[in-house]
């Protein structure tokens, strides 16, 4: 492999439990009661995608979807100010791919507003190339356009790119670019056969040096 793709949610950063709460919080003001579980069924999807996911299941009066969407990303960028925290090994496995002299960049399904914003929070956004949103793409994971798009920015060709994810939409947007792919599932989901498709499945990104790059890492 030539280069390396980070997802951002859930595997950098541990974002996942904010979003839903900041979904929980806005949806529930329109009138749309979801749980937190209710909001796992949308992991890894462009946020746009996930505001009309819920509109076609309980249709609200009121802001535009554009609207929702963005009142969102205000929840999320107050609170990865307060509680941005990386996921086990994230630092260090951006820094392993690094020292083995492999480029390195994010692409993700976050808003392109929140992305500078959890990078600097975890101290990554001089650790990566770039970073490269799918609001900027036509369409959103589990489409391969983010990574194929990144890949080209790399200058490395997608099949010589590994991708690092933790969902199973961002594992299909990788395949479907022709990517490697090293998935970290989240620990209710490590038992799904469809996480076969990876060709690493690790139990957290402590793993990602000796188990993907094949270099071991030093001290923690």
């Amino acid at each position: 492999m030539h280069g390396v793709l980070f997802d951002l949610d859930g595997l950098l950063i541990d974002s996942e439990p904010l979003w839903r709460r900041a979904e929980v919080r806005v949806f529930g003001a329109l009138g749309v009661a979801l749980t937190e579980a209710d909001c796992a069924q949308t992991m890894g999807l462009r946020l746009d995608d996930v505001v009309a996911f819920w509109r076609a299941r309980q249709p609200w009066a009121g802001p535009a979807d554009e609207a929702v969407a963005e009142a969102i990303v205000d929840e999320m960028l107050a609170l990865v100010a307060r509680e941005a925290v990386p996921m086990p090994g994230a630092l260090e496995a951006v820094d392993v791919a690094r020292a083995a002299g492999l480029p390195v960049a994010v692409a993700t399904s976050a808003p392109r507003r929140l992305v500078p914003a959890c990078l600097r929070a975890l101290d990554l956004h001089t650790r990566v190339a770039f970073w490269h949103s799918a609001q900027d793409e036509p369409l959103g994971k589990p489409h391969p356009a983010v990574y194929l798009t990144a890949a080209a920015r790399l200058g490395v060709p997608a099949t010589a790119c590994l991708a690092v994810e933790d969902s199973l939409t961002g594992l299909v947007a990788a395949k479907a670019a022709r990517m490697a792919a090293a998935v970290v599932p989240a620990p209710e989901h490590r038992g799904d056969p469809r996480f076969t498709l990876a060709d690493w499945r690790l139990g957290s990104l402590h793993e990602f040096g000796q188990r993907v790059l094949g270099v071991v890492e030093g001290p923690r």
